[in-house]
């Protein structure tokens, strides 16, 4: 098990470990969010809106000061010290970002922890006096994450970087397993020889994301193991490492920013509607950004060390390539995810609410341009980010996010589509995002985006098409009902819907010559005609 989490891989296995990773991490956390829908949303959603927005600050300063804003920054950085052999000023990097994140994180969990009781009533002022302070209870729960993700990312980082994404892969089905655990352990309390130290409820869940916070912690710790990182207990301010990921940290944490204030800015008006609304748009927000990281987010984490390596090699050609690589890859695979998402709707929404739910349906349907233009993303930005441009995605962004905001209050407020109104919003966003993007990166490096890729993306749009009609119709033989409220009653239909379309698909694809088709071909023949001479 240590030999595998040291060894690094190729970019196909790692994107298949990754995608299976996220897969599971999201099936965990399908039926995370079904047994808390059950247990919840139908008898307290007042509750279940509390724990919801509860995360909304902790997950901010997170995302704010490290996440991906960290990720981006120091991965090409990092990947760069190394490939010129210099490892002292690699682990000297390493240790000064682990120390400095630790410290600011920790700083940032215990202000969370004091003034939780205001930051809840700016966060969501719609709520009443009971659902408020059961927000600033579970918020200061909630506080630990910061500190301990930030020292995770950091370590999951390092290893990112020399291609070990074992470690990565399992932290976050440990971390859903543990949630898990809270949902249905803690939550009927915590009893130990016979005397109760906690009475349960709605804590308890969050007792099992502080608990989920620290093993993926020590998952983290496993993997440095064979490394050879030589830490130290000090910052090394005059590192130019450190200085040129300070220099790049600015931009993409002012990015990551924007992204959650237009998510600060939804909860606040979602708080305002009634009861369950914050809940039922964040979880149609799940819902679509599952795909994204299964997809996207998975093939542009195993690409970006690759771009950012040949970057570092000046080697332009290889870059270019490498690029619509992963974006045909991308798009290949997300397309048909999004188009059955859209006609099933219903389907998708009644794996996380037992029996379904019209509202998280109908803005799960709104919110399907996402998928694809939010997958598409991951991989654009990181083209910038190899390149160690993090201003030119922060402008963007100022942008989108702009636009987001200005018609979220708009349509939310002063018209009647409410929750609507906010997935409008977000979905308008996200096709300025990425056409933005792609207009900066082809004026940029104009050999890019070649006649042959762009024929190749309409060729699966093509297919796409033919796809829909196919979904469309199976889902009208096979339409999601009222009564359809067990796993086993919806699942073989959404299935064998699924099925229908995904070979539709691949069928449509291969007589249009789409290029990412001929592996998937290849590999049927193989083994329908296996024992043939």
């Amino acid at each position: 098990m240590v030999a595998l989490a040291n060894t690094e891989m190729p970019i196909k296995i790692t994107a298949v470990i990754l995608a299976c990773s996220t897969l599971g991490s999201a099936l965990l956390g399908l039926f995370r969010d079904r047994w808390l829908n059950t247990m919840y949303l139908a008898t307290y959603k007042e509750g279940i809106d509390a724990y919801t927005a509860a995360f909304s600050v902790p997950d901010f300063m997170f995302f704010l000061l490290v996440s991906g804003a960290l990720t981006v920054s120091f991965i090409p950085v990092f990947t760069e010290r190394l490939g010129k052999g210099n490892r002292k000023s690699a682990w000297e990097l390493s240790s000064s970002l682990l120390n400095i994140m630790a410290l600011v994180m920790f700083v940032v969990s215990v202000l969370i922890i004091i003034f939780a009781e205001p930051l809840a009533w700016l966060i969501a002022p719609g709520f009443s006096a009971e659902t408020h302070q059961l927000t600033v209870s579970l918020m200061r729960v909630i506080a630990v994450n910061p500190l301990l993700f930030s020292i995770s990312t950091v370590l999951l980082s390092m290893q990112q970087a020399v291609g070990r994404f074992l470690s990565f892969a399992l932290a976050p089905i440990i971390y859903n397993i543990c949630i898990l655990i809270g949902v249905r352990v803690f939550t009927g309390g915590i009893t130990i020889f016979g005397v109760q130290i906690f009475d349960g409820g709605i804590m308890g869940v969050a007792l099992g994301v502080a608990l989920g916070s620290i093993v993926q912690l020590l998952i983290a710790l496993f993997g440095m193991i064979g490394l050879g990182f030589e830490y130290e207990l000090k910052i090394f301010w005059k590192n130019l490492g450190l200085r040129k990921v300070g220099s790049l940290l600015p931009a993409r944490t002012a990015d990551q920013g924007l992204n959650y204030v237009a998510s600060f800015v939804n909860t606040n008006l979602a708080s305002r509607m009634a009861a369950g609304t914050v809940r039922q748009l964040q979880q149609a927000t799940t819902l679509a950004s599952m795909p994204v990281s299964l997809v996207g987010v998975a093939i542009s984490t195993a690409f970006f060390p690759k771009l950012s390596r040949e970057i570092n090699e000046e080697d332009g050609d290889a870059f270019n390539h490498s690029l619509r690589t992963a974006l045909r890859l991308v798009i290949w695979l997300i397309l048909p995810i999004a188009i059955v998402a859209f006609f099933a709707r219903g389907y998708v929404a009644a794996f996380i609410v037992n029996g379904g739910n019209a509202m998280i349906a109908g803005l799960l349907g709104v919110l399907c341009v996402t998928i694809v233009c939010s997958s598409v993303f991951q991989i654009l930005v990181r083209a910038f980010y190899a390149n160690q441009d993090t201003k030119t995605p922060f402008f963007v962004s100022l942008v989108s996010v702009g636009v987001m905001v200005v018609m979220a209050i708009l349509l939310a407020r002063y018209t009647n589509l409410g929750a609507f109104g906010i997935a409008y919003a977000k979905a308008t966003s996200a096709i300025l995002e990425i056409c933005l993007l792609f207009g900066i990166l082809g004026f940029r490096r104009r050999s890019v985006f070649t006649l042959e890729f762009v024929r190749g993306v309409i060729k699966m749009c093509v297919a796409g098409f033919f796809t829909a009609l196919a979904v469309y119709t199976m889902v009208r033989l096979f339409p999601f009902r009222l009564s359809d409220v067990s796993f086993m009653s919806t699942f073989p239909k959404f299935a064998l819907i699924t099925g229908v379309g995904f070979i539709t698909y691949i069928v449509a694809g291969y007589f249009l010559a789409v290029d990412e088709v001929s592996p998937i071909v290849a590999r049927i023949k193989k083994i329908v005609f296996r024992n043939v001479e």
